[in-house]
């Protein structure tokens, strides 16, 4: 177990956490394929709060998305996310059947 802002997990922190795709779901979500093997919703209506990533309130900014050595960017590199933070603000998602 170990805590991160704040949040108690019950596995182990993910170190060295990479982005290996991520699909656009509609205006401010992604799902987002980690190298841990788990497929997570991510929202990124709160992240938009923060000055340095209000240009992703542009649809076409967050959907014009790149994926660099395992970190998810925009705007050709000038707003990236950590994994971990990414996986932070996401939320598990099953395929349904």
């Amino acid at each position: 177990m170990y805590i991160a802002n704040g949040i108690a997990y019950a596995s182990e922190p993910k170190q060295g956490m990479k982005v290996f795709e991520a699909k656009i779901v509609n205006d401010l979500s992604m799902l987002v394929t980690f190298s841990t093997g788990e497929t997570r919703l991510f929202d990124a209506s709160k992240l938009i709060e923060k000055p340095a990533f209000a240009p992703l309130a542009d649809n076409e900014v967050f959907r014009n998305f790149g994926i660099e050595h395992g970190v998810v960017t925009w705007l050709d590199g000038d707003i990236d996310l950590s994994p971990e933070t990414m996986y932070e603000m996401s939320f598990p998602y099953e395929k349904v059947a």
